[in-house]
């Protein structure tokens, strides 16, 4: 028949005490440092050493000196220890000072139009705080992916999540650069777009094709426009039409540079649409986690320095909500 071992188990505070005395040299001293009585210690040492059936230290009036067992015991405990102690403290500082890792998720447009302006002052400002970025369109799952937080048009998330606006509504607009305009002509109603080359945008994780929706009399209508353009990166969108290769549907604020020096026009302006705001979600226990809270606030004094009079209105009140 054969016998399974069954692995000794032992408290982690016995162990601590025989660590304390070997490296303090005495009950008392051992004692002292561990905040305990005496007698409790010695207590402690005595399980131990009765648990283990043999001597750990040898005792005399004056001192007390390590076994050859015991010495074995403190070349793997007193490390162990050691990392213990560093593990524990890194729990208890991580996330509580300007230092550590900061992972975030978000669509391209929201690193162009939000995070990739901010970011080169955060990490001048913060330099021990390590920022990972994931440039999707999906929704991602913080918990699941190891992140800290995402960003998301709108503010429908699971209840266990936090959501903070970053932006107001943001507008849609057809942007077309001059020259083209100047060759093709402005479209008078959405279904004008029917006769041009419309660059449209592809999702990269669904494949679907973003819908040119417009509002009319009778609410909310999409028209089916064609070209021979297609990207899943919106700032590529723009780009695009800068050149003038045709037209563009995307958020109007992405482009503001472009339509500030003119080199893009909105059209249909009328007829376009808002969607829901930028948010940034996170779990409630992040809430405290002082790089994403910085992260927030950086956020939040960047508003002061945005280019397009209606990117004023742009991350509002991110911190402290």
């Amino acid at each position: 028949m054969v016998t399974l071992e069954i692995p000794l188990r032992l408290p982690l505070a016995t162990i601590e005490i025989f660590v304390a005395i070997a490296r303090h040299g005495s009950l008392r001293a051992a004692a002292d440092a561990l905040g305990l009585k005496p007698s409790t210690v010695s207590h402690q040492l005595k399980s131990l050493e009765d648990a283990l059936d043999t001597a750990l230290f040898v005792r005399t009036t004056r001192q007390v000196s390590l076994t050859e067992a015991g010495r074995a015991l403190l070349r793997g405990a007193g490390p162990a220890f050691d990392q213990l102690g560093s593990a524990v403290e890194s729990a208890r500082t991580t996330g509580h000072a300007a230092r550590g890792t900061l992972k975030l998720a978000m669509p391209d447009f929201v690193y162009h139009l939000i995070v990739g302006p901010a970011l080169p002052s955060f990490v001048t400002s913060y330099p021990e705080i390590e920022v990972e970025l994931s440039v999707t369109d999906a929704l991602s799952d913080i918990l699941g992916e190891e992140l800290h937080a995402g960003f998301r048009l709108g503010d429908r998330i699971t209840q266990d999540m936090v959501a903070v606006r970053l932006t107001q509504s943001l507008k849609l607009a057809v942007l077309g650069s001059p020259d083209y305009l100047a060759r093709k002509g402005i479209p008078a109603a959405p279904t004008g777009l029917l006769v041009h080359n419309c660059i449209r945008y592809r999702y990269q994780t669904s494949g679907r094709i973003y819908p040119w929706t417009f509002r009319g009399d009778e609410g909310e209508y999409s028209v089916d426009v064609g070209g021979n353009l297609v990207a899943n990166s919106l700032p590529s969108v723009v780009g695009l039409a800068v050149n003038g290769i045709g037209l563009a549907y995307t958020f109007k604020d992405i482009a503001a540079r472009e339509l500030a020096n003119d080199s893009l026009v909105s059209v249909l302006e009328e007829q376009s649409l808002q969607v829901p705001g930028v948010f940034i979600y996170f779990p409630a226990e992040y809430r405290s986690m002082v790089p994403l809270r910085l992260f927030l606030e950086h956020l939040k004094s960047q508003s002061r320095n945005v280019y397009s009079g209606e990117r004023k209105a742009l991350i509002s009140a991110a911190a402290g909500q």
